[in-house]
């Protein structure tokens, strides 16, 4: 295989390399918190019991396929490999698959919060069947490339034979609506809850821990949401005119490489954050105790009780 000479046809740089470089420590850093967490969570039966813990095994699997899956997308555009159709075709539908489980499962997160705090008598009919839950999101993750799946297959590769990133650009209809759904689901439930918050007397500006921890939830749902709008945003601007082609490639570039690397925060934000999760860890994982303690650094009772507003167990216990 040639050396990829990091230029599209267009002859405008790309930074392909920047990209396989993104990718690929996000994998690592995925693989990392994969292990520390989701094997934590698998052992334990109180935590593989409820919603909350099961979404975040299926997050942390969904971006490390993603994650995976894209630097060897990457770099085989790097290297100017030419895959064979089907192989093309095999890696656009992970991607794609991976990538909506990820909005698929932010959002019954967000639905998870919103029926903990807004609905706590109903909370656990709901979310009787946590496991099925994450395998329902896989499924209608499915769905977008499986309705693209002729389509893709018969432009699987460019005209050169290569599997690059136009490739990857198709089904744009479908995948607004996807993400359009989800984001107003989200921002429905995360309202709901703030509301329900005040009217419990949790969210005010005397708890600064709580505030604190819906930010952090809020920041992290953006980091995941807010690139497609990037994108969106970028094209458009292309198209009219205001930006040169190099220009609208270096923010592309710049704004894949800053959003993937914040998305590797997810774990701590959604994970680490939970008192029930980080003492199991602790105990199955000593030696990364004091690591994740300096990091996460110490929770008293009292920020215990500021975070109420997005612990359903907890809210469970308060009504």
């Amino acid at each position: 295989m040639s050396i990829y000479n990091g230029t599209g046809e267009t002859g405008v740089k790309d930074y392909t390399y920047v990209r396989v470089c993104a990718s690929t420590i996000s994998f690592i850093t995925l693989a990392f918190f994969n292990i520390l967490i989701n094997w934590t969570i698998v052992l334990e039966g109180r935590l593989r019991g409820h919603a909350r813990f099961v979404l975040v095994f299926h997050l942390l699997v969904s971006a490390l396929v993603y994650f995976g899956m894209s630097s060897v997308f990457y770099l085989q555009i790097y290297f100017g490999a030419r895959p064979v159709a089907s192989t093309c075709v095999a890696m656009i539908t992970v991607l794609i698959t991976s990538a909506s489980n990820i909005l698929l499962t932010l959002t019954a997160m967000s639905l998870d919060r919103y029926f903990a705090v807004c609905h706590p008598l109903r909370y656990s009919s709901v979310w009787h069947w946590p496991w099925l839950v994450g395998l329902l999101t896989w499924g209608l993750a499915l769905v977008i490339p499986l309705t693209l799946f002729t389509k893709t297959e018969r432009l699987a590769t460019g005209p050169n034979g290569e599997c690059g990133r136009e490739q990857l650009k198709k089904g744009g209809l479908e995948k607004i609506l996807l993400i359009s759904v989800c984001t107003a689901l989200i921002l429905y439930s995360y309202v709901r809850i703030l509301f329900e918050g005040r009217r419990l007397g949790v969210m005010n500006r005397r708890n600064s821990v709580g505030c604190k921890t819906v930010a952090l939830h809020v920041t992290q749902l953006a980091v995941y949401i807010l690139p497609n709008f990037v994108n969106f945003v970028l094209t458009v601007l292309q198209k009219q005119g205001y930006l040169q082609p190099g220009t609208k490639e270096l923010s592309a570039v710049v704004s894949f490489a800053f959003f993937s690397l914040a998305q590797c925060v997810s774990p701590i934000v959604y994970g680490l954050r939970k008192e029930e999760l980080l003492e199991q860890v602790h105990r199955r994982f000593p030696c990364c105790s004091r690591p994740l303690k300096s990091l996460l650094g110490p929770v008293s009772q009292k920020h215990l009780k500021a975070k109420l507003i997005l612990e359903p167990k907890s809210i469970l216990r308060l009504n």
